[in-house]
């Protein structure tokens, strides 16, 4: 931990496109956050919760959707803690896969959450 200020200078005069990555996915996630309250529909007593190719929709209680505020959270601060330590370890390929990959994370779960949301 205390190599990420370290790392932070590093990634800010070096590797410009790297901390671009690290503020799309901050920034995606705070979005995604505030998404899903809009959309949880706390009155409802149930709603769309999930999705599968056989059984079609599920539909349960609106604490399910709280899996969405849980996801932001993580993707967007942790995964970027955990990228530093990944640029300090691997260097920086290797960091902006895992950015790359988190990205696709987010708009993943704003997909899936969108979906859900049409349906209910």
């Amino acid at each position: 931990m205390k190599y990420l200020a370290e790392d932070i200078k590093k990634i800010y005069l070096h590797e410009r496109f790297m901390l671009v990555l690290m503020i799309i996915n901050l920034l995606g996630s705070i979005i995604l956050f505030i998404y899903t309250i809009l959309h949880l529909h706390a009155e409802s007593a149930i709603v769309k919760v999930g999705y599968g190719d056989i059984g079609g929709y599920r539909s349960g209680s609106w604490t399910d959707m709280l899996t969405f505020l849980i996801l932001a959270v993580i993707l967007g601060i942790f995964h970027n803690i955990i990228a530093l330590r990944i640029y300090h370890k691997r260097g920086a390929g290797m960091t902006k896969f895992f950015l790359l990959t988190t990205s696709l994370l987010i708009i993943g779960a704003f997909i899936v959450l969108a979906r859900l949301t049409g349906e209910g």
